[in-house]
């Protein structure tokens, strides 16, 4: 029997975007192993162990039904005070977006916290996060990839509104390749 379901086709954005977003979370937070949605099936894969003595900072996942320039969905960043579990829908506050690019490809990651975790929900921009906490998520995304000998480059941390434009722009990108699924 075939599952036709796919959760970056099949699960929706939010109804309350921009400001929430639904997040499908891939990558709890303190793991090296990176894992990703097969494109083709709608599993989750592991795409590989990271080469370096890093681990991912925060929850990372995608947001579902974006198209962004990599090719791949949205990137999300979700700051808790809990690692979360794989394939965990996770609605969010988005409170910015870093702009990275990742072997010549665009590949912005929003920056959020859950909306239902009472530890850091009340934050609601960037500068309100611990001093520490965007340069750390800076320098993991600089570092991981060296041993691997790929490069990024972080350009720059941006507030809300230019995060909520570059959701609105992968939202089109996505219906204008696979329309509304």
């Amino acid at each position: 029997m075939q599952n036709n379901f796919h959760p970056w086709h099949h699960v929706s954005y939010g109804a309350n975007t921009p400001e929430y977003v639904t997040g499908l979370i891939e990558i709890p937070s303190g793991t090296k192993a990176k894992y990703e949605i097969d494109k083709v099936s709608g599993m989750l894969k592991l795409d590989r162990v990271l080469f370096s003595a890093v681990h991912y900072p925060t929850n990372y996942g995608f947001v579902p039904q974006t198209l962004c320039g990599d090719g791949d969905p949205l990137d999300i960043l979700v700051i808790s005070s809990v690692s979360m579990e794989r394939l965990s829908l996770v609605e969010c506050k988005i409170i910015g977006v870093m702009r990275m690019t990742d072997e010549g490809a665009t590949d912005d990651k929003l920056i959020a916290v859950p909306r239902f975790d009472v530890y850091v929900n009340h934050i609601n921009e960037l500068e309100d996060l611990p001093p520490h906490t965007l340069p750390e998520i800076k320098r993991f995304f600089e570092d991981y990839q060296i041993l691997e000998n790929q490069r990024v480059t972080v350009d720059a941390f941006e507030g809300r509104a230019s995060a909520y434009q570059i959701l609105k722009d992968n939202i089109e990108a996505y219906k204008a390749k696979f329309g509304n699924k």
